[in-house]
């Protein structure tokens, strides 16, 4: 396991963020690096809980979820989440498992921008242009081992992942470039990690109102789930920061 260094406190309050990169000090949080250029930042209460219990109310209410058909393995089948997907005017074309969702427009839902917002505040070097939004409404609900390593968003992408609602395990492991190990967006992860007993892997508890930045060759050195847990019982809503180049 690679070190996991804890970020010194800023003496900023949860919902504050400095003009700093983040290793230097953003309250509370933590880097794992994953070696070879690669590193994850982990905030837990970058939101309040005032905060994200009002946002997770106003995302379950107002965002137009839906549940579409991807292709796996060249066959049809649901996927098993609900998702939405906002970007900035002239961007190119998000296309992913045979799936072409609808660009809304951030200016149809405030809050998110606002959102965007305070991550463009806690990481000034970014600069994100579009959203990918998940729900998960259970535990049956899931995301299986990918990278998010489309074309669109260029060399070295940085991804910010905010969650909202009940906690869900999201895990990490090395990249082995087989599509046997389960490179596949529509297959559940949770039965194939007993099987990698030598494949380095990571797991992080994504906590109400956190934030996680994947960035460096992360999406080209490694692949991310989140798996099916039964006794979650409750929905989960994702907020994935990605910028279309």
């Amino acid at each position: 396991m690679k070190q996991q260094t804890l970020i010194p406190d800023s003496g900023f309050t949860d919902h504050q963020s400095p003009n700093s990169n983040p290793k230097d000090g953003l309250n509370g949080g933590k880097v794992t690096d994953l070696g070879n250029g690669s590193d994850v930042v982990y905030l837990p209460r970058f939101l309040t809980p005032e905060k994200s219990w009002e946002y997770l109310h106003y995302l379950n209410k107002h965002i137009p979820w839906t549940r579409p058909t991807i292709r796996v393995f060249g066959k049809p089948c649901v996927q098993p989440r609900d998702v939405c997907y906002i970007a900035s005017e002239g961007l190119k074309e998000l296309s992913y498992s045979g799936y072409k969702p609808d660009a809304h427009s951030w200016d149809d839902f405030p809050p998110l921008k606002e959102i965007l917002d305070e991550v463009h505040k806690a990481f000034p070097g970014s600069h994100f242009n579009s959203l990918l939004l998940n729900r998960y409404n259970s535990g049956n609900d899931y995301v299986g081992w990918h990278a998010d390593d489309e074309k669109l968003y260029g060399d070295n992408p940085e991804i910010a992942s905010i969650s909202f609602g009940c906690e869900r395990d999201f895990l990490l492991k090395k990249r082995s470039y087989k599509k046997s190990q389960g490179e596949v967006e529509g297959e559940p992860p949770s039965k194939r990690l007993k099987k990698n007993n030598g494949v380095e892997q990571y797991s992080f508890n994504l906590k109400h109102g956190s934030l996680l930045l994947m960035r460096g060759n992360t999406q080209r050195d490694w692949l991310h789930s989140v798996p099916k847990r039964l006794k979650a019982g409750s929905t989960r809503v994702n907020l994935t920061f990605r910028r279309v180049v």
